[in-house]
């Protein structure tokens, strides 16, 4: 297996327990998938650095409501222990509606043998609403 597919399938493998810490609701648990440098870049919002404040950005998302995330990998880009990620998002209320869909870029590090999200930047391609 190429080098390339190896760091797809180690990402891909870090999205599935990521996608898990959803559906338990524990925000926490998300927030330890992030670098200690980690910085989420949502929309309309200041970066949110750290895997506390990241944690406590999941919290209220799921508070709001989001209950599920189906991510979908298009492309993996492995640069030795950084990995660039892009894809669509698909984010599921309680009763499975479709909360917001969209498209994301992760760049990973790896860290002592994990794959962890270190900036997390994404953008709803919902149209917006008046």
């Amino acid at each position: 297996m190429l080098k390339n597919e190896l760091i797809r399938e180690a990402i891909e493998k870090a999205n599935q327990n990521l996608l898990a810490c959803f559906r338990r609701g524990d925000a926490r648990a998300i927030g330890n998938l992030y670098t200690n440098e980690a910085q989420l870049l949502p929309t309309g919002s200041e970066p949110i650095k750290g895997p506390s404040a990241i944690a406590d950005f999941w919290e209220t998302v799921l508070q709001m409501g989001v209950k599920e995330v189906k991510l979908q990998t298009l492309e993996v880009d492995g640069q030795g222990n950084t990995a660039i990620e892009s894809g669509h998002y698909t984010l599921f209320a309680g009763n499975g509606q479709v909360a917001d869909r969209g498209k994301y870029i992760v760049i990973w590090k790896q860290i002592n043998g994990d794959w962890k999200l270190h900036w997390d930047i994404w953008n709803t391609s919902q149209p917006a609403t008046k």
